[in-house]
């Protein structure tokens, strides 16, 4: 027998087929149901977006109007979830509150205790606009507790975008701001097979719930080599501190082996189409700011990465120091990806119901051959000729 062709991470291998988005790393395109993402995000609001990815159309005026409608009112906290965040530690992770908090959400659902009320997919659009709001309120309220505020309600005459910042800074945005926001949503809701996303399938094709399968995916996104990387940029900039450091700092982190995040991705291989729109994005941000210091030091080390490495942006990096010129705090970074890409998990969700095949990859065993322990007779029959044996004796 010949050895198995093992594909490491799985690259390079097709499980499925989705009609939610394309990858097509030969063109740098990324589709949203047909839409190239950028055109997406120059023309639309993000709740129009979210329709898209769950429904396969963009919405009529009025199908929006009611999609809005329905997703502002909910976004009130329950008065558990509020005690709950008070009793996680202040020092806790934002990611590891908001995941305790998604988990707790789906305890509230009396439908997943009927029969099939787990997998109905009529019930999993209400529970994906369900979390599409709550999200927003729980990202917001744990940022505030961070910086010893209290929790601002949310308001339902705001749209998504400008209502998760009026929450988390207690100030009307700027256009601008709202903008900016508004695009990066658009960007993170979506990618294809990743590796959360297809933690949410993995979880959805044992018919588990749609809570569930958004937690686990939670758990993947956290991770520094998916959803943690825009964390991760900030970091790097932290440590670098100016654009006349870039250099010994790179020369002493490719000496050692270092991970430089924010740069390259499995798919892309020239470069993330998602990027240039994000940049553009930061630019209006470093403008308004001032903050040229910043764009030197983004421009410097690109620069230097990609001519040693040949290796190119993703999207976190440009998101990272567009987060932190809003106002974020670096840690909050990864719930604000989780806020747009639970509207992509949700519609993977759906979708592997929609068709679904337990999925379950196979393994090549290479640790060592059977063996047994001495003195274990496993056969019933061999039990008794012994024990014969020994009464003869």
């Amino acid at each position: 027998m010949s050895d198995p062709d093992i594909k490491k991470g799985l690259a390079g291998v097709v499980v499925d087929t989705t009609a939610i988005s394309k990858v097509n790393p030969e063109t740098n395109s990324l589709l949203y149901r047909g839409y190239p993402v950028q055109e997406l995000a120059a023309t639309q609001p993000f709740e129009a977006v979210a329709y898209l990815l769950w429904h396969g159309e963009l919405p009529t005026p009025e199908q929006l109007a009611a999609f809005e409608a329905q997703e502002r009112a909910f976004r009130p906290l329950d008065p558990r979830t509020v005690a709950l965040l008070d009793l996680i530690p202040a020092e806790a992770h934002p990611m590891d509150v908001l995941r305790t908090a998604v988990s707790q959400l789906g305890t509230f659902d009396a439908s997943l205790n009927r029969p099939g009320g787990w997998t109905d997919r009529d019930l999993d659009f209400g529970r994906s606009v369900y979390l599409l709001a709550q999200i927003p309120t729980i990202v917001a309220a744990v940022q505030r507790r961070r910086w010893g505020l209290a929790p601002i309600p949310p308001r339902a005459d705001l749209d998504y975008s400008t209502n998760f910042l009026w929450m988390t800074f207690g100030v009307l945005p700027s256009a601008a701001a709202v903008d900016v926001f508004r695009i990066s949503m658009v960007l993170y809701a979506e990618h294809s097979f990743n590796a959360s996303t297809f933690t949410a399938r993995v979880i959805a094709s044992t018919t588990s719930d749609l809570y569930s399968a958004v937690v686990g995916a939670i758990g993947a996104l956290k991770g520094p080599l998916h959803g943690g990387a825009n964390e991760a940029v900030m970091h790097i900039f932290e440590e670098i501190g100016s654009a006349d450091r870039v250099v010994p700092w790179l020369d002493d982190a490719l000496a050692h082996k270092r991970k430089i995040m924010g740069f390259g991705h499995r798919v892309y291989k020239r470069g993330d189409s998602r990027v240039p729109t994000m940049k553009a994005a930061l630019d209006r941000l470093i403008a308004d700011s001032g903050r040229t210091d910043l764009a030197e030091l983004y421009a410097t080390l690109e620069s230097e990465f990609v001519a040693r490495k040949g290796i190119y942006p993703n999207l976190d990096y440009p998101s990272g120091p567009a987060y932190h010129l809003l106002g974020f705090e670096t840690e909050i970074f990864t719930p604000l990806f989780i806020a747009a890409r639970v509207t992509g998990w949700t519609a993977h969700i759906m979708e592997q119901a929609a068709s679904n095949a337990l999925i379950r990859p196979l393994s090549a065993y290479d640790g060592v051959p059977e063996r047994h322990i001495d003195g274990y007779v496993s056969d019933p029959a061999e039990i008794d000729t012994a024990q014969r044996a020994e009464e003869k004796d």
